[in-house]
């Protein structure tokens, strides 16, 4: 990590600084995720609880983008997409954002083992870890695995949910898991497609960087293909049903389609039109995921009824 020193602090911090520092946007799929989690496990949570311990959990998702952001100040004043951000853009110091992250950090793990129980503050505190030192100091400028290996860290808040719950694992858990895990290196790799140079005048091995434009989209697809057995595993557990199963078959079928378009581009398509497919896959990729656990979310409400799952 480059010395901070230099960072101008002209203009003084506002609130909605240290929000940013938080990455409220992967903040927002981290909550609903794990509330997806904690409300379709199996064991009844009083609303108290799992009020408290979504907003706990959205805590240590907080920290971790604080922690993220310290750390990579260097390499994020150098990309366009985060040049902006409050520490490279002079309007927190990178001394407040590592207060902040640890202090987000503790609280929340210690918070919510007290609400919860001590198996999800731990698993809490372990995701924190993970993402912050597995994935941000030791994959993201190594090896273009980071994105592959990194993003486990945010496959885990649904299990979070989930342990909040029932104080465990299961193989439900897991399978939420799973699809988070195998959509997050064809949704980065998207993005990574169409910011050109960002990464590589980082210094950031992204698979565009090490092994071309050409490759990275054959691995979207191919990585879209062995999503789609997941996302069908997880409709036909227990936590699904024919309508986890309908979206399951409608998303699926459209993100691997997107994914075809993309592996038989190349970049002078790309250029010419701005990388349009690119784009419209990045963002369905969004869609998908929000979708997917959308779904789960009125397969379960059915099933309190009488009319959903299996």
């Amino acid at each position: 990590m480059s010395d901070l020193s230099a960072i101008d602090h002209g203009r003084e911090a506002g609130f909605g600084d240290y929000v940013q520092l938080l990455k409220p946007r992967v903040m927002s799929l981290v909550v609903f995720t794990a509330m997806v989690g904690l409300i379709v496990a199996p064991v009844p949570v009083h609303p108290f609880v799992a009020f408290t311990a979504i907003l706990f959990i959205a805590l240590g998702g907080g920290a971790s983008g604080a922690l993220n952001m310290w750390y990579d100040a260097d390499i994020d004043r150098v990309m366009r997409r985060t040049a902006s951000r409050p520490i490279p853009a002079g309007r927190v110091g990178a001394g407040e954002a590592l207060a902040l992250g640890l202090a987000l950090s503790g609280i929340s793990c210690a918070m919510l083992g007290l609400a919860a129980n001590w198996f999800a503050g731990g698993f809490l505190a372990f995701t924190i870890f993970f993402y912050v030192v597995v994935y941000t100091i030791w994959l993201k400028r190594r090896t273009p695995q980071n994105i592959v290996i990194g993003g486990a860290a945010g496959a885990f808040p649904p299990m979070i949910g989930w342990a909040v719950a029932t104080g465990g694992i299961s193989v439900e858990s897991i399978l939420m898991f799973a699809l988070i895990f195998m959509w997050t290196p064809p949704h980065f790799w998207a993005l990574a497609l169409f910011m050109k140079d960002d990464y590589s005048n980082a210094g950031v091995p992204m698979l565009t960087v090490t092994h071309g434009r050409r490759a990275t989209r054959k691995h979207i697809l191919s990585y879209t293909i062995l999503l789609a057995p997941f996302a069908f595993a997880l409709a036909l557990s227990s936590v699904g049903g024919p309508v986890v199963l309908a979206a399951a078959v409608v998303l699926n079928a459209l993100f691997i389609l997107g994914a075809v378009r993309i592996a038989r581009r190349d970049d002078a398509a790309a250029e010419a039109d701005r990388y349009r497919a690119e784009k419209a896959f990045f963002r369905f990729s969004l869609a998908y995921l929000f979708l997917h656990f959308g779904a789960l979310l009125v397969e379960h409400s059915l099933t309190t009824f009488g009319l959903g799952g299996w």
